[in-house]
């Protein structure tokens, strides 16, 4: 980036400042792409702390054991508040 800096002020040729202009807008892609990556890194979990992918599946079954039980409660709930609900008139 800054050797296309310099030769751009530099220079008095037209496809040296093409060249030029090219390396800076170049440079400051990869810039702007190593800043993100080191930010990214930076706020990322190690991977030795994250969960292996059987602790997930056992988090998600219990998950998904808990929602059916609340919803088999629920409707449990609603049959004794309205005894006639599943009556057919």
């Amino acid at each position: 980036t800054l050797l296309g800096l310099i030769m751009a002020l530099l220079t008095r040729s037209p496809g040296v400042l093409g060249l030029a202009l090219l390396m800076i807008v170049v440079g400051l892609f990869g810039a702007v792409f190593s800043m993100a990556a080191a930010r990214i890194s930076a706020n990322s979990r190690p991977d030795a702390a994250m969960l292996p992918p059987e602790a997930l599946q056992a988090i998600r079954d219990k998950a998904l054991a808990k929602a059916k039980d609340q919803s088999a409660q629920a409707k449990a709930k609603a049959s004794q508040a309205d005894p006639f609900s599943n009556q057919v008139s």
